[in-house]
């Protein structure tokens, strides 16, 4: 028997949402063949990877605090890629906004919280949008592409970020390390008692909600989605591209910088080189897991973060490399994109046709 892809005409309501299910599992089983490989038994590689971290102490916490700047920059992304606004950006952002609020919290160390914290946060939120401004000035000024220009922004970001780590904002007194003096309790962000649950983690779902709510029930949202899926019917309707193409990435970016100055404030508590395992990369899969949905970014978001937790319970319990975190985000994104066919085409069973011998 062959098979061949065949159009629907329609879109699969049913495949729309069953593909990421789909993909996961397909994930969740190629990870057992790579643990195999590479010398683990698979089911205990996969009970290592995935449940571990949740039955562990603290692990939940852990999960949330890892789960935050996924959904914050998740959902900035899903906003921009319903305009079709192809923000790749969101780690620059990401650190832009880390630098722009850590500067605030390194110049005020003795400020009272009541004012300083706000302040840092604000700062963090315009450092992203500031780095997202300059994707959508080139896009709209010189017709550069957005994917281009915000990945190359990424890299200038972290470059500037060293420069100042082990130049101007180096700690004194840091023996050399490339990191900056630790924040004042005035601009840390607050924690939940003894757990590693922050503020952030909280935060991070209510702006979820609330962009959800923008994007279904107000005039901007609708907006942004018939540019996003009819260019030429939004133009004739009198919508501004540029006008939405520059609150898609302000929004973006802000949400970007947001994540990164929550976390520097947070759970690193100082700017670093390594402020970011690469978040803003990650989004973009989270983004489209949760197909580009404010509440389904929330899921997608805490599956991702457990790849991070179970990367390193990995590591520490069986030895894999710290690659495997990449590994299975990958392998998740392979599969994403190759399952989503099945949205628009459906597999048709073929009986060769047997060619009779000419007498």
């Amino acid at each position: 028997m062959l098979f061949r892809l065949e159009p629907r005409g329609l879109r699969s309501d049913f495949w729309s949402y069953g593909s990421p299910v789909l993909a996961v599992v397909l994930t969740i089983v190629t990870m057992g063949v790579i643990f195999a490989i590479m010398g683990a038994p698979p089911i205990t590689g996969i009970e290592t990877f995935l449940i571990s971290p949740l039955t562990s102490p603290g692990g939940i916490g852990s999960l949330l605090v890892r789960a935050a700047p996924l959904i914050m920059i998740g959902v900035g992304l899903a906003f921009c890629y319903r305009a079709n606004v192809w923000n790749i950006g969101g780690d620059g952002q990401f650190t832009m906004g880390a630098i722009f609020g850590g500067g605030i919290a390194l110049l005020l160390p003795n400020a009272p919280f009541w004012w300083c914290y706000p302040l840092v946060l604000v700062c963090g939120v315009l450092g992203g949008m500031f780095w997202a401004g300059i994707v959508a000035l080139l896009k709209l000024k010189f017709n550069a592409n957005e994917i281009l220009t915000s990945l190359m922004l990424v890299y200038i970001a972290q470059l500037i970020l060293v420069w100042l780590v082990t130049g101007p904002w180096r700690d004194p007194q840091g023996f050399g390390f490339p990191q900056s003096a630790m924040f004042g309790a005035g601009a840390t962000t607050p924690d939940f008692g003894t757990t590693s649950i922050h503020l952030g983690c909280v935060l991070a779902p209510l702006l979820a909600v609330a962009l959800w709510l923008v994007m279904s029930r107000s005039v901007l949202g609708f907006q942004l989605r018939v540019v996003g899926q009819a260019p030429r019917a939004a133009r004739y309707a009198g919508f501004s591209n540029a006008r939405l193409t520059w609150i898609a990435l302000l929004v973006s970016g802000g949400l970007s910088g947001l994540a990164g100055i929550i976390e520097v404030t947070g759970p690193i508590g100082q700017l670093t080189t390594t402020i970011t395992p690469g978040y803003g990369f990650t989004a973009v899969i989270v983004a489209f897991l949760g197909r580009l949905h404010p509440v389904g970014v929330i899921f997608a978001a805490l599956l991702l973060a457990l790849s991070y937790l179970g990367g390193d319970a990995a590591q520490i319990s069986l030895n894999m490399p710290n690659s495997i975190t990449n590994i299975f985000q990958g392998v998740l994104l392979f599969y994403l994109l190759g399952v989503d066919v099945l949205i628009l085409y459906r597999i048709r069973r073929v009986k060769p046709r047997i060619v009779e011998p000419a007498v």
